[in-house]
């Protein structure tokens, strides 16, 4: 099942073996795989072993790999780390098995979004014995295929000063997003793929979310003039997904007819 318009595409299908996406044709892909912390998706085993996790992980890379021009780029936002199951460092874990892969590493920007709430033990509480030390950040890490330097595309970008300048600083402080407001068990908020699609692609480019999930990817995309594309393993979130862009392009649509009207006003 596949829900397109001129702007966007959803793809209900598995990012594993999908023959939907062309190789070589993507200018920018920015997603949040499952962080596999048991969280209770419709469609998805979030609690494999993690040996099972990094081969899927090494599996869905390579294909990312194909799929991504020469010049493409890579926002990779997964934990710094995990306990839930045993310590694991998987911010290192996978950023060495995309490079592996193939993928050229770039940078990693720390993104702070201060929820606490995320902690899941204390372990000892008050005492040196075993005491847990959790940092609420993640990290969305920066790769590329085999040039850093941009050569296709529009050329146009579409950053001001203040944000290029907020933007490059490898920091990034923005609050996270409420599952119950979206409906899904684990969104993104608007503000992370839109800082990457606008510090990492031209206008016009075409920009790939393979965990698609609610959408969130391809609504950022939209609202900056981008070409969106979702695969999503679960058709309800395909529909929700379908839903939220369609009410999003409604209401820039709306704005836009409001910023016309206005101007003629004033004229």
């Amino acid at each position: 099942m596949v829900f397109t318009n001129e702007q966007f595409r959803i793809i209900n299908g598995n990012v594993l073996t999908t023959r939907a996406i062309k190789k070589d044709s993507i200018d920018l892909i920015v997603t949040s795989p499952p962080y596999n912390v048991d969280i209770e998706y419709n469609s998805n085993d979030d609690a494999l072993s993690y040996a099972d996790y990094l081969a899927f992980s090494k599996k869905w890379f390579t294909r990312c790999f194909q799929w991504l021009k020469s010049d493409g780029r890579f926002c990779l936002n997964i934990p710094l780390d995990k306990n839930k199951g045993g310590q694991q460092h998987v911010g290192a874990d996978l950023t060495k098995l995309a490079t592996a892969i193939g993928f050229q590493y770039h940078s990693t920007i720390v993104w702070n979004e201060g929820n606490i709430s995320r902690r899941t033990a204390w372990g000892s509480w008050m005492r040196a014995s075993a005491p847990y030390v959790i940092a609420p950040v993640e990290l969305i890490v920066v790769l590329y295929k085999e040039q850093w330097k941009k050569t296709s595309g529009s050329g146009q970008s579409d950053m001001d000063k203040e944000e290029f300048m907020e933007w490059t600083n490898g920091l990034w402080t923005f609050p996270g997003e409420s599952k119950k407001r979206i409906g899904h068990p684990a969104p993104f908020p608007l503000e992370l793929p839109r800082r990457c699609i606008k510090l990492f692609s031209y206008v016009g480019d075409t920009v790939l979310d393979p965990f698609m999930g609610s959408g969130t990817t391809l609504i950022a995309a939209h609202l900056n003039k981008r070409t969106g594309i979702g695969i999503e393993i679960d058709e309800h979130y395909c529909k929700l997904a379908w839903e939220r862009i369609n009410h999003a392009t409604s209401q820039l649509h709306l704005f836009e007819g409001e910023k016309e009207s206005h101007g003629e006003d004033n004229s």
